[in-house]
């Protein structure tokens, strides 16, 4: 997987440290505008300033209305914005194709990914809201990659969507347009321990998907087997579906390793399972083992490198 070039990834403008937002501050975030923008090439929005709202501005909120959900001004409610911002979200479309994941500001009634303030007719809020241009984005792109910077304070939910972010990139750079059904199968061969981490059933039913495709069939095998990929990645991969995606590569070195080499093996993997351990230890330790025992089909699985080691993700899970 190629690490070398920057990804394009969309993300909401306040987060890179632009005052837009309502009160004509930010909200910049040092993880993302350290670590991630070494890797990804961020394509900052602001819905809110994009349909022409000054900063500052009046704030506004989500109102559940007898017509759906809108988004009204917090002190004065006939100033209604909602088909604005959904038109925004449309308009965008041309850029956001372009994209391969898009990071959210966590709470806000235009970018807000989930568990937005959504006021009912009672004017109290609950937590069930979508920022309206955040909806037409997810609703347009449904396999794209999206997250909240809230959210990546969770070492396994930022894990899970750099993993995604990676792999959908190279879908789209290296699979997509292809022609062969060997793309479309190799890209499985390397994808299916990873697979395999998040959700083995779907492993094995994108395998019989991958088996099924045919010239005369793969477009729309493509289609189908994109769209359950990432919805099996989307799925926080647990330590018991590691410790199984772990043994099974132990399995590739059971000629070649000694009684002892086996035993540190297992005790790292065991380890790892009582949480005693980073997944990084075992990983490692399967690392070396194979540089002195290639495998063919292990050096070019994902699993073992799914994104720059310098991101040190997998020393936190």
């Amino acid at each position: 997987m190629n690490t070398s070039v920057k990804i394009p990834v969309g993300i909401s403008s306040c987060l890179l440290g632009n005052e837009v937002r309502h009160n004509g501050g930010h909200k910049r975030d040092a993880y993302i505008t350290g670590t991630l923008s070494d890797y990804f090439e961020f394509h900052s929005f602001c819905p809110e300033v994009g349909i022409g709202m000054s900063v500052p501005r009046p704030p506004i909120r989500l109102v559940d209305a007898d017509d759906g959900v809108r988004a009204l001004g917090v002190r004065d409610p006939s100033m209604d914005v909602t088909d604005a911002l959904k038109t925004y979200g449309r308009e965008q479309q041309p850029e956001l194709k372009t994209l391969f994941g898009f990071i959210f500001k966590k709470g806000s009634p235009s970018c807000g990914m989930e568990r937005v303030k959504l006021y009912n007719e009672k004017g109290m809020p609950e937590n069930r809201g979508v920022g309206l241009f955040a909806a037409e984005v997810m609703k347009a792109f449904p396999s794209l990659p999206v997250e909240e910077e809230g959210r990546l304070g969770d070492a396994r939910l930022r894990e899970n969507f750099i993993q995604r972010v990676f792999i959908y990139h190279y879908w789209h750079t290296h699979v997509a347009e292809a022609t062969a059904v060997k793309a479309l199968t190799d890209f499985h061969a390397r994808l299916k321990l990873t697979l395999m981490s998040h959700d083995q059933d779907c492993a094995r039913e994108l395998g019989r998907l991958a088996a099924s495709a045919r010239p005369d069939n793969l477009v729309t095998v493509k289609a189908a087997y994109l769209t359950l990929t990432m919805s099996t990645l989307k799925k926080v991969a647990s330590r018991k579906n590691h410790v199984n995606v772990l043994q099974h590569i132990q399995g590739y070195l059971k000629r070649e390793l000694d009684a002892d080499d086996k035993a540190e093996l297992v005790e790292a993997i065991g380890q790892y399972y009582r949480g005693e351990v980073p997944l990084i230890v075992p990983i490692t330790l399967l690392k070396h083992y194979f540089r002195k025992n290639p495998d063919d089909y292990i050096a070019n699985s994902w699993y073992m490198t799914p994104y720059p080691a310098e991101l040190k993700l997998r020393n936190q899970l």
